[in-house]
């Protein structure tokens, strides 16, 4: 969008974020017939995570057949996309459905609040303010990457980044680099980097479970299947439901599934890794899917390259220093560049600026225990508001997209009902909140996530598993569907428009 032409305006909706939730909001919202939208995207680029981590190696580990929006069919050249085909396919979404002309970069939102009087919500952001019916937060959670404050961090002489900010510009070849984590960005940058640097220090802070990544490449003709809807749906279908058993794993039957699952990540390692030092600081000590499992075929032979040095919690950092890293052991190991792979704040930072609701209430005072929203989405005293990946709508055994669509259900359905009924307002009722959220931390008692004896970015300060949604996908795709009247306050002037 042209800035020189763009003065402070009223929308319908606001969208913030234009990652695969903002584009999902925006063609959704212009299928309803509603095209008087702003999507505002913080970074003077759109599409998201998968424009944003252009880090050596970046790949999904969803397949892509399920891992893409059900309406925008794809043919993908392989079953788990690499970063590069994934931006295609984003801005290919992009430019079919026009969204960059409805959408305002470099433009970082700081605060959005209701005003009762009007309302509406009013939108600060660091150009210009705005004003809107609705909002609809895509901000995604892994948007605001975590960087642990190590001593002496600060006083590094050489290159330092975090992975969701990696300097493309910056040639690592050759170089003496450090790599601090061991989740799945780190799994997939130490492969694509070990054999150009001249030494690689890798700082696992908690080993995960590994098991084989089982890729594909497709062939020509497969491709030529892809681009045929019924041939496309099929594939993604038959991916969806080998996909969804394993619900039944992590939920109500962990013994089994840690079974298994343990069992494909120690032959694993018994065919990858002869050291068996080594082997032993890559045992992870909880049950299998407690933290998020990593899908690799390199991960353990880049551990093995003699240029590699393993360090595990034993011989942990103690401190940075001007030339590098200083280990407990109290050897500094002088590096060109670090690398942390260190995450993100998922759970208790699910959005990032402030949020203002009824009577000035703060979402983050609202949310001083723990995150929590009605089917991930809406929260009482916040009326009009719409998180996308809210609080439990994450999944660990499916696509994250399908509970997005399945969200956008319910956020269309509210916008239709508001017009319908000649009212201005959507709000949850507390008590409809309070009686799904209830189930939620109720089921989620069942779940490895919350018993599998780790502590992972899924669970947020209060020890609550914020991250994850503990059922099947499709059981949240039918409490989306339509709009349950009984559980919502429609009001409003329509006069005060």
């Amino acid at each position: 969008m042209d800035r020189s032409n763009l003065v402070s305006q009223q929308f319908k909706v606001i969208i913030i974020g234009s990652g695969f939730g903002g584009q999902l909001a925006a063609i959704n919202l212009a299928k309803q017939g509603i095209t008087d939208f702003l999507i505002i995207e913080r970074r003077d680029f759109m599409g998201g995570t998968w424009c944003q981590n252009a880090y050596p190696g970046a790949a999904v580990d969803v397949p892509s057949t399920l891992y893409s929006l059900s309406s925008e069919p794809y043919d993908w050249t392989q079953m788990y996309a690499a970063q590069d085909e994934l931006q295609s396919y984003t801005e290919h979404v992009i430019k079919k459905h026009g969204l960059k002309e409805k959408t305002q970069t470099a433009t970082n939102v700081t605060q959005i609040a209701w005003d009762e009087d009007a309302q509406l919500w009013t939108v600060d952001t660091s150009a210009l303010n705005y004003r809107a019916q609705f909002v609809i937060n895509a901000s995604g959670p892994l948007s605001t990457p975590v960087i642990p404050e190590f001593e002496g961090r600060k006083r590094f002489k050489g290159k330092a980044f975090h992975s969701n900010n990696w300097d493309n510009d910056y040639d690592y070849k050759g170089k003496r680099v450090a790599v601090i984590g061991s989740g799945a960005s780190a799994a997939q940058i130490i492969p694509a980097i070990v054999d150009d640097v001249q030494s690689l220090d890798i700082f696992q802070r908690t080993p995960h479970w590994v098991i084989p990544r089982h890729d594909y490449v497709f062939k020509s003709w497969q491709r030529k299947l892809l681009r045929k809807k019924w041939f496309y749906y099929l594939l993604r279908n038959i991916v969806y439901w080998a996909l969804e058993y394993r619900v039944i794993g992590f939920k109500y039957s962990q013994k089994v599934l840690n079974l298994i699952g343990r069992g494909d990540g120690f032959k694993l390692m018994r065919k990858q890794i002869a050291d068996p030092e080594l082997r032993a600081k890559v045992v992870p000590d909880f049950s299998f899917g407690c933290k998020r499992v990593i899908l690799s075929d390199t991960l353990y032979p880049a551990y093995c390259k003699p240029q590699v040095s393993f360090h595990d919690k034993n011989n942990a950092i103690k401190q940075i220093s001007e030339q590098g890293i200083i280990s407990q052991d109290g050897v500094e190991h002088e590096l060109d560049l670090i690398v942390y792979a260190t995450g993100y704040d998922a759970t208790d930072g699910v959005i990032s600026y402030p949020v203002l609701g009824k009577g000035g209430q703060s979402l983050k005072e609202t949310w001083c225990d723990y995150p929590r929203a009605y089917l991930g989405t809406t929260i009482p005293e916040f009326p009009n508001l719409f998180i996308v990946t809210g609080p439990n709508t994450g999944i660990g055994h499916t696509s994250a997209i399908f509970l997005i669509e399945a969200q956008m259900n319910y956020i269309m359905a509210s916008i239709d009902a508001v017009n319908q009924s000649g009212k201005r307002v959507v709000e949850v009722k507390a008590e409809a909140e309070q009686a799904y959220t209830s189930w939620v931390h109720k089921a989620m008692q069942r779940t490895v996530w919350q018993r599998g004896g780790c502590n992972s970015w899924y669970k947020s300060k209060s020890g609550k598993v914020i991250a994850m949604f503990p059922g099947f996908s499709f059981t949240f795709r039918r409490w989306t569907k339509g709009f349950k009247i009984k559980d919502h306050l429609l009001y409003g002037d329509t006069g005060k428009d």
